[in-house]
């Protein structure tokens, strides 16, 4: 099986915009052809795109618009985790030999239909993710002996974050109490302990080992891919403060890797709630259970950027089809040196976490220089 390498990337802003979601496909197709200088549409044989909004043809219409008539072109869908599985589609391709080069776009816009799971019944009238973000949260905060306040942290250390990041949503710094005083969702819920779906698109080009020098000269290997569906259902969850589909993705994708917990540098993960964040990162295998909460903490009260650099879904933003691909593409930008005023130093290895549905089905992607 042939090596695969994220090679370049592309961003558009993300925002509220009322944009075509075919624009904002061909912007982050356009940014990322502005930044790799030998790249030309005849190299492409595989355009995927990711997003929720699958009425359409868009990967056609992507390629037609970009000028590029590749072997394969499809389109993935798989509410917010969408974009790691287009990711994994497009490395499947060139592993087996199908393509040599491919382009992956996510783009979802703020009235995204993904937002809502019609197929589950079990939320009644919470048709919205907020149901399950609170009954999260109630049982991690019963679990745990945590507070409301100490959650709110999390979201004031991701809007922080998402200062130095360009293309974020936010561009806010909120205090603790800023976040308590926030509108009430639910019992358990603030707005500010919440992701806010937006517009926006982000790019990867995934190529064959053979081909990837002449992108960049700093390819970035995908050294470990872990994915697990549990259900669709949020009633089958086993318990409400662990996430099993998160788990298992990241037991499989550190074998495969041959790499441990201590050896990431940095990690994107997906903090759709405030909640959301100390449990990945104890079934990733950050922290122990319960302690995930005071290794966020420590990370905002040493500014160090290990979690969520960009601002991760809280302050970045969370266009559901664009949102695994913005999250590769900052380990990218880590890895590459890229980062900027975000960047982490020494970087070699980077792991993106991003699930969806209650964390019914969860991938995990291991990066590596």
């Amino acid at each position: 099986m042939r090596r695969v390498a994220v090679t370049n990337f592309g961003n558009t802003k993300f925002s509220r915009d009322d944009t075509p979601i075919e624009s904002l496909l061909l912007s982050a197709t356009k940014s990322l052809f502005d930044q790799t200088s030998n790249l030309s549409q005849k190299d492409i044989d595989v355009v995927l795109v990711s997003t929720n909004e699958n009425s359409k043809y868009l990967a056609a219409i992507l390629s037609e618009l970009s000028g590029i008539a590749p072997r394969i072109s499809h389109t993935v869908e798989n509410l917010c985790s969408s974009g790691t599985n287009a990711i994994v589609s497009a490395y499947s391709y060139i592993a087996a030999g199908l393509g040599n080069v491919a382009l992956v776009v996510g783009a979802d816009r703020f009235d995204s239909p993904g937002q809502i799971l019609e197929w589950d019944k079990s939320r009644g009238e919470y048709k919205h993710p907020i149901f399950w973000a609170s009954i999260f949260t109630k049982s991690y905060k019963r679990a745990y002996n945590v507070s409301a306040e100490n959650l709110a942290i999390i979201s004031v250390k991701n809007h922080r974050n998402a200062k130095d990041n360009p293309n974020a949503f936010s561009n806010k710094t909120y205090t603790v109490d800023d976040i308590m005083n926030s509108k009430n969702l639910t019992e358990d819920l603030r707005i500010l302990d919440c992701s806010r779906p937006c517009t926006g698109s982000s790019a990867v080009l995934l190529t064959s080992e053979d081909l990837a020098k002449k992108f960049t000269d700093i390819p970035v290997w995908v050294k470990g891919i872990g994915q697990k569906t549990i259900s669709a259902s949020f009633t089958k969850n086993q318990n409400f403060n662990h996430m099993n589909s998160t788990k298992d993705a990241a037991r499989i994708a550190f074998s495969i890797a041959k790499l441990k917990q201590n050896d990431v540098d940095v990690a994107e993960i997906h903090d759709a709630f405030s909640v959301c964040e100390p449990m990945i990162i104890e079934d990733l295998g950050f922290a122990k259970k319960g302690e995930g909460l005071r290794y966020s903490k420590s990370l905002y009260e040493t500014f160090d950027r290990k979690i969520n650099p960009r601002g991760g879904l809280i302050g970045a933003g969370h266009p559901l089809g664009a949102t695994g691909v913005a999250q590769t593409t900052e380990i990218v930008q880590q890895i590459q040196g890229k980062a900027q005023k975000r960047q982490i130093e020494n970087t070699n290895v980077g792991l993106v976490h991003n699930m969806s549905a209650a964390a019914t089905s969860s991938t995990v992607l291991i990066l590596k220089s």
